[in-house]
């Protein structure tokens, strides 16, 4: 469920070195690096007036290579420095270009400008003066691209260190790194491409990709597809919400438990008014909801404690967020839960360090020993086992109820058979994918009409 791989600065730092070990020169690698970024700047802007900015480092060094690849394709190029090389390879890089070099604060803005100044590792701001050059740089150019990271930007958190513009393009290299999909950097990144350079790269963290789902069968029934149990509280609407995503994200059967019945429910959804704890008891049963709407009375505690007693697959949300949030972790269940908070659910739920979003999420998942999907415009969905994966979705999906739908499609994807990581990160995309059908205005139950489409397109 995982797609391109995601890497550290020091993942890469040691990515990097296990290439030079291995007898592949740092020199090797650069030019690699340049040459791959320049054809991807040719496809992106075609043949504009370009200015590169080199920083000092092998960032610089890309953007030496870059030059020199684009110039020989006939683009009028141009290259400002903030300072000389200061490492051999970029060295050897800057020896290569035969065209002029001015100062950065010398430098005549163009249509394209591509920001070669630091890369991977930054962990300071950069001088204001720089900053301001680049900004005004950025503004005057048509098309801007930003080489491995936009100068400015952290490499694991997303945080932004120094004013960062606006790019259409980043290019980088062998991996993703964090930045370009946490917030607030990722929003500055514009389109992502990764640049094979021949490197391999270790790491348990990846881009939430398009799941591969099983199409139904002819052995199929209705509840080898999928038995979907929903608890009901206080808010019928949040769990009407549910029962529907998961409905029609491609669980077989789908039981909604209720002291009444509720309005607004799909018909195929089945409703019940007899005891949760019977009912839960149903061997059949792929996973059991609770949280959306549920409340936080004492009959709101009896119907979770009876939902943690089942010794069903759980999905918690919302309301049995905040009610588990007061026990100890872990929970201590049968089978591994899937826990999906918001930013301020997830504050009750783990106020541990103060790591970035992917550290956080890890930490709590182990602590819990659950599946976490820490939402927000940088989903992160992490593992008890250290797995963890970002999707980036969209802002269109920062309205009320559509956590309660995801909520419903994770139920769905677990209750068909998929494992607990596996599950939310197939549901985080459908979920996404279903906004992005819905179009730029969209409430929850939009999600609804979309969801079968995002599943079809996995089948």
């Amino acid at each position: 469920m995982t797609g391109r791989p995601i890497v550290t600065a020091a993942e890469m730092r040691a990515a990097e070195q296990a290439a030079i070990d291995s007898g592949t020169p740092v020199e090797t690698l650069m030019d690699r690096a340049g040459t791959a970024a320049a054809e991807a700047i040719w496809r992106h802007a075609g043949p504009l007036p370009t200015l590169i900015l080199c920083g000092p480092g092998n960032n610089g060094g890309d953007g030496y290579v870059i030059a020199r690849r684009l110039a020989e394709r006939g683009m009028a190029v141009s290259v400002a420095a903030l300072a000389d090389p200061a490492s051999p390879a970029a060295k050897s890089a800057r020896a290569a270009w035969a065209g002029p070099v001015v100062p950065l604060d010398e430098a005549e803005s163009a249509p394209l400008l591509v920001d070669a100044l630091f890369g991977t590792g930054l962990s300071r701001p950069l001088d204001p003066a720089v900053a301001d050059g680049l900004g005004r740089l950025a503004r005057e150019a048509r098309v801007r691209v930003a080489i491995d990271l936009a100068s400015g930007a952290a490499t694991d958190d997303g945080h932004i260190l120094s004013p960062v513009p606006d790019f259409d393009l980043t290019i980088t290299f062998a991996a993703l790194k964090p930045s370009h999909l946490l917030q607030p950097a990722a929003r500055h990144m514009g389109r992502l491409v990764v640049a094979d350079i021949g490197l391999d790269a270790e790491t348990r963290l990846g881009e939430i990709a398009r799941p591969k789902l099983r199409r139904p069968g002819p052995d199929d029934y209705k509840y080898s597809r999928g038995y979907v149990a929903l608890v009901a509280g206080e808010m019928p609407g949040a769990i009407a919400l549910a029962a529907g995503a998961a409905a029609r994200s491609g669980a077989g059967y789908v039981r909604l438990i209720a002291g009444e019945m509720l309005p607004a429910v799909p018909a195929a959804v089945v409703q019940s008014r007899g005891e949760a704890a019977i009912l839960l008891e149903d061997e059949r049963i792929g996973a059991v909801v609770v949280g959306p709407g549920l409340g936080r009375d004492r009959r709101a505690k009896t119907r979770l404690d009876i939902a943690l007693h089942c010794g069903r697959p759980l999905v918690l949300d919302a309301d049995a967020l905040v009610l588990i949030a007061g026990r100890r972790p872990p929970l201590a269940l049968p089978h591994v839960p899937i826990l999906t908070p918001h930013a301020g659910e997830f504050a009750r739920l783990w106020s541990g360090g103060e790591g970035s979003k992917i550290e956080e999420a890890r930490a709590a998942a182990t602590a819990w020993g659950a599946v976490i999907v820490f939402k927000g415009p940088d989903t992160v969905v992490a593992a008890p086992d250290g797995r963890a994966a970002i999707a980036a979705v969209p802002s269109t999906l920062a309205t009320a109820g559509t956590g309660d739908v995801l909520t419903g499609a994770i139920a769905a994807m677990r209750a068909c058979g998929l494992e607990p990581f596996e599950a939310a990160c197939a549901a985080v995309w459908l979920h996404a994918r279903a906004a992005e059908l819905a179009g730029p205005v969209l409430v929850a139950d939009d999600l609804l009409r979309h969801l079968p489409a995002a599943a079809a397109s996995c089948l």
